[in-house]
């Protein structure tokens, strides 16, 4: 590992690149190209955020689940418009040593199809709707632009999908709602600024009625799509025959939606809250939210460095008793993006106080050991709000309104980020628009009455 981090922020794709490997998140080397091996930090970041997004599902009674990796191609097929969307990119086994397959088999690239023949199997009547699974389970699409560590990749470690059945186009539309409010909830918690949108028609998700995109923007100027929301309507339901008998005694075709999300969240949130110095992580998805570091090999002050770990046992502390330099150490987690750290050496302890430093500011106290645990909670809840609040502010400078399509064009190419331009709500008007753009039509308000533009990962 270099000793420390010698790029600027302002070089983001640079950037961004060696902050991964410096700061243990993962390591791309791997000999496939878009693939990574996850380093134990990273990973337990990743799991943390995988964690609270279950958790907000659990909370909304969706039950996890488990589906296979393989998909028989006829059965990939039966959605014409899903095949047209995903077959590009799906990954196809045909082969078991040297003996041909008599089927091929398309390594998931979403479970729509791996799913579907099975509710069809389960569902019979109105009893037992709604339906309202999730998994969370690595997926395969083979990436044909840049791949980029956590953001663009050929294999997503952890992608979390729901996926819920319902009787009527009511329910299905009503669990929409209820599922960008699950999202919105999740985004905040990472700390993510967003703007939420209606993804144009021809746009939508591969086989959907309609559906719902997250976008935050990115150091660079470009946006980059967080999550989707999806109305399947009946499309899945009449082509993988998930039919119900309703209270009438009438044989209906259910209705559907699914919402994911993948770590291309976390690469986000770090992207967006770093700075020249490494990474600075909201303090929910820390690893370790404080690392206490000794300075020195004095015995009374690596027992002082565990008595305060262990008074701060509801928060996820590390000691850092390693041989290197006190300076090292300090760069080292600065650059992993440990919310605060804690010094201690022989002078702290014969004064019975300790060093605290905010990794978001680099502001440094000194504070006595009995206010330790509620001044190191209270410091850990002013460092999110503090990038938060930076987090938007810049997120709101990067939202444009331009007038004229020539406007558009050059905040497009000179400054990036979003632009809002004014909309018939024309199809045809839109994919116009679009072709005269440097970037892609993300979405539009629920009022059609603007457009939005950006160039995207």
């Amino acid at each position: 590992m270099a000793q420390e981090l010698n790029v600027s922020k302002d070089n983001f794709p640079k950037w961004y690149d060696e902050v991964m490997h410096y700061a243990d998140i993962i390591d791309d080397r791997y000999p496939i190209k878009g693939v990574g091996a996850w380093k134990p930090y990273g990973y337990k970041a990743l799991k943390l955020m995988i964690q609270r997004m279950e958790t907000l599902l659990d909370a909304t009674n969706h039950n996890e689940s488990y589906f296979p990796l393989f998909i028989p191609s006829s059965v990939f097929a039966q959605e014409s418009d899903f095949l047209k969307g995903f077959q590009g990119e799906a990954l196809r086994v045909t082969k078991i040593g040297r003996r041909t397959l008599d089927e091929e088999l398309i390594v998931r690239p979403t479970s729509e199809t791996a799913m579907y023949p099975m509710f069809s199997l389960w569902i019979r009547s109105w009893r037992d709707l709604p339906l309202r699974i999730y998994q969370t389970v690595p997926i395969f699409r083979w990436e044909t632009k840049m791949t980029k560590p956590l953001l663009r990749v050929r294999e997503i470690t952890k992608f979390k999908e729901a996926h819920t059945v319902h009787a009527t186009k009511r329910e299905s539309d009503k669990q929409i709602q209820e599922g960008v409010k699950v999202y919105k909830k999740f985004f905040d918690y990472m700390l993510i600024p967003y703007v939420l949108l209606r993804v144009p028609d021809w746009d939508v998700f591969a086989g959907a009625e309609y559906n719902y995109d997250f976008f935050t923007i990115m150091p660079d100027g470009k946006a980059i799509e967080l999550a989707s929301v999806i109305n399947l309507g009946q499309k899945m339901s009449k082509a993988f025959n998930i039919k119900y008998i309703a209270s009438d005694e009438k044989e209906k075709h259910a209705w559907q939606t699914c919402y994911g999300i993948s770590e291309r969240s976390l690469g986000a949130s770090l992207a967006i809250h770093g700075d020249d110095t490494g990474l600075i992580f909201p303090s929910a998805l820390a690893p370790f939210q404080i690392v206490i570091v000794p300075i020195g090999t004095d015995k009374k002050v690596l027992a002082k460095a565990e008595a305060i770990k262990k008074n701060l046992s509801e928060i996820r502390v590390h000691i850092d008793n390693s041989k290197k330099r006190p300076g090292e150490k300090f760069y080292n987690w600065e650059a992993k993006g440990v919310p605060v750290r804690i010094e201690i050496g022989p002078r702290d302890l014969a004064n019975k106080k300790i060093t605290v430093v905010r990794r978001d500011n680099g502001n440094k106290v000194s504070i006595s050991e009995s206010r330790a645990i509620k001044y190191v909670s209270g410091i850990l809840n002013q460092i999110d709000k503090s990038i938060y609040s930076k987090s938007k502010r810049n997120f709101r400078k990067q939202i444009h309104n331009a007038k004229t399509l020539a406007q558009a064009k050059k905040i497009l190419e000179t400054e990036g980020g979003i632009v809002r331009l004014p909309w018939n709500g024309s199809n045809k008007k839109g994919q116009e628009m679009e072709k005269k753009l440097p970037g892609q039509a993300l979405g539009y308000e629920r009022n059609k009455k603007h457009l939005y533009f950006a160039r995207t990962y």
